[in-house]
């Protein structure tokens, strides 16, 4: 090493002595005494440059030599008396080679080495440095203090995982810890409260009653609101708005929101209980006009979830607490001739008119949009319908309503939509209002004008900037909402047949055969399809499978079993049509001593999906919202292209279980 750097400091004279042999050489050839005389001289050149040359490169080596002395005894000093906490451990044990006297200090310990790291610092994980970090993504917690960890990797020696080492300084940020804590504790949050069942609690009751409600409720508020130490004020009937700081947030998530369940005490003569969708908005770095933003947002996503609830959002997305209470039915034919009109002004307005629903499509999905084709026919305008033909379950009602003149042209792929949509065309979504599930996700980012049909608990991530979004989780289907829609739309003698019978199909599968989610709204909607010609026997056709679709059904049935108590499973390594999984849940729920059913399967065009169902015991759509699906609290399903059924199996298992384990903490709280 010395030699090789003495020859890069070495001048570069060879070629010139080179050059001076050579004219030796020429001269010889002219004159040898000139030539002898030229030859001394250089001689006598090359020997004194080779003097210098060795005592310069003696003079380098020994400065070389000093100088790597004096860094190794610098590296050695900074590693031995290092101001900061520093540990050297073997990263494929934890084990500790070396700690300075400032780490030693820090634990409070001996210099005890080979001891393992989580002996010093309990739940100290070293996999960020495995991974290529360079700095602890959290704070660790030693004694009373906090401190950020830094480290790199040192090869040690041996080729193998026991030959690295990782050496690692530690940061006290305990006062930044604290005033960053108090920082986060002390940031204001914006919250609306709404007594959501307002118009069901002061129907048909006297003005005393009222008022002991109203003072009751305002009572049972204040005293759950005073500990929060913000501002509290009604705003008007029924209707409150509130700000407090994070502090006061937390400790309101850590009684799961108990002012939800005290509400249920306050009941009117009937027997109607008082319910609160609450909306609050937080966020470190956003404003109070953002936080109440986020707080108005969350009441609109509490109310299309069905209301008696808390839906917390923040600029990262939506929380939710409660929301175990039935819909109860709310909705007034005012709203919907205030939909109709705008919904006709908005087909009106636009060149042509989409209409698509949930990937693999079924007779709601199908059934609602035949309806708001025939209001797009009623206005003047060309409607299609996006649908993926080769992979629904609704094929039969497709072909019935292809079969139409009026439908010769509708049915169209996501394809050839891309290509005829235009600036003015209106894109209707109906019986989903995620992003992720739709038809065609293009067409969302392509249209500019979109509309929403949807009776499903809204999800975390939903369609926004609609034209019109008519979201009722009280209703039972979209079939229903669109029948409402159509009657100050269209004429019935301008519904064709087999739209009607569309609409009534959709109905009879959401609420199983008028059975779950049925209200007075449901029979209005499907009496006014009977009337305009939907016949009840070629709907009920429409839901008539094959003999092995029935064979499929009942193997999948005989191979349940609960994996808790009251909540069956059934798995099907085998592909599935969804309308028999579908089937084959609806049978297993009607057991006596199933709560939940959920059957997971394989489908024919890859991936798996999970279909649930439940009489009101269990919340199927909580459990699914944990693994990415979605409904309402008697029917919840989810869908995953990438995953395998075993996969799904344990996911599910583990929402159950996660299910299971809140509902009983919170009756235990209770």
């Amino acid at each position: 090493m010395d030699k090789k750097l003495a020859k890069l400091l070495e001048p570069g004279f060879k070629t010139i002595f080179a050059l001076l042999i050579l004219f030796v050489g020429v001269t010889f050839y002219y004159s040898i005494p000139v030539a002898v005389i030229e030859g001394i001289l250089v001689g006598l050149v090359l020997a004194f440059y080779k003097m210098k040359a060795r005592k310069r490169g003696n003079l380098v080596r020994r400065y070389v030599e000093s100088l790597a002395f004096q860094v190794d005894n610098a590296s050695k000093n900074t590693i031995v008396n290092f101001p900061l906490p520093m540990v050297i451990l073997r990263l494929d044990n934890g084990e500790i080679v070396w700690e300075n006297q400032g780490f030693e200090s820090m634990t409070r310990g001996s210099r005890v080495f080979d001891a393992h790291i989580t002996e010093l610092v309990p739940g100290f994980d070293t996999r960020w440095i495995m991974e290529g970090k360079t700095c602890c993504p959290f704070d660790v917690q030693v004694g009373e203090k906090k401190y950020n960890v830094y480290g790199n990797l040192v090869k040690g020696p041996g080729a193998e995982a026991s030959g690295i080492l990782a050496t690692l300084f530690w940061v006290d940020v305990s006062e930044y810890s604290a005033l960053r804590e108090k920082y986060r504790r002390t940031r204001p949050v914006v919250a609306m409260v709404l007594v959501d069942s307002h118009e069901e609690l002061y129907k048909n009751i006297s003005e005393t009653e009222k008022s002991i409600i109203t003072a009751e409720i305002d009572s049972r508020l204040t005293s759950w609101f005073k500990d929060a130490g913000g501002i509290f004020r009604k705003l008007e009937r029924g209707r409150y708005f509130t700000i407090f700081d994070t502090a006061a947030l937390l400790n309101f998530t850590a009684g799961k929101f108990s002012v939800l369940e005290s509400m249920h005490e306050v009941k009117n003569s009937e027997g109607i209980p008082a319910t609160l969708s609450i909306g609050i908005g937080k966020g470190e770095e956003c404003s109070l006009a953002e936080l109440y933003s986020f707080a108005n947002l969350g009441i609109d996503m509490a109310l299309s979830r069905g209301g008696d609830q808390v839906v917390i959002k923040s600029p990262t997305g939506f929380e939710f607490f409660g929301g175990q209470s039935k819909e109860v039915e709310k909705r007034t034919k005012v709203k919907s001739r205030v939909m109709a009109n705008a919904l006709r002004q908005l087909i009106k307005d636009s060149s042509q008119v989409f209409i698509m629903g949930h990937r693999v499509s079924d007779l709601d999905s199908i059934g609602s949009a035949a309806g708001v084709v025939a209001a797009v026919r009623k206005c003047g305008k060309t409607p299609y319908i996006v649908c993926n033909r080769e992979i629904t379950s609704a094929r039969e009602l497709i072909d019935r309503l292809a079969s139409a003149p009026e439908y010769k042209e509708v049915f169209i792929t996501e394809e050839q939509a891309v290509e005829l949509c235009d600036a003015q065309s209106l894109l209707v979504v109906v019986d989903t209002s995620r992003p992720d599930i739709v038809e065609a996700p293009g067409l969302l980012d392509m249209i500019q004008r979109i509309t929403v049909i949807d009776h499903h608990r809204r999800a975390a991530n939903y369609i926004e900037k609609t034209a019109i979004n008519m979201h009722e989780p009280y209703a039972s289907s979209a079939s229903e909402l669109v029948t409402e829609l159509l009657q100050y739309i269209i004429t019935p003698q301008e519904i064709l047949k087999c739209e009607a019978e569309a609409l009534l199909a959709g109905i009879v599968l959401d609420t199983k055969s008028f059975t779950v989610k049925t209200g007075v709204r449901t029979f209005e909607a499907a009496a006014y399809l009977k009337q305009i010609g939907a016949d009840t026997v070629d709907v009920r056709k429409m839901f008539s499978g094959n003999l092995e679709g029935y064979i499929k059904r009942y193997q999948l049935i005989s191979g349940a079993r609960h994996i808790y108590p009251g909540i069956s499973l059934v798995v099907s390594h085998e592909p599935v049509d969804r309308a028999v999984a579908s089937q084959a849940v609806d049978e297993l729920i009607n057991i006596s001593d199933v709560s939940a059913a959920f059957v997971v399967f394989a489908e024919n065009s890859g991936g798996c999906a999970i279909s649930g169902r439940s009489y009101g015991q269990v919340n199927v759509q909580f459990v699914l919202e944990k693994i990415g699906g979605g409904g309402s609290m008697n029917m919840a399903g989810a869908q995953f292209a990438d995953k395998t059924v075993d996969d799904a199996v344990e996911m599910l298992k583990s929402a159950v279980k996660q299910y299971l384990d809140e509902t009983k903490k919170e009756e235990n709280q209770k």
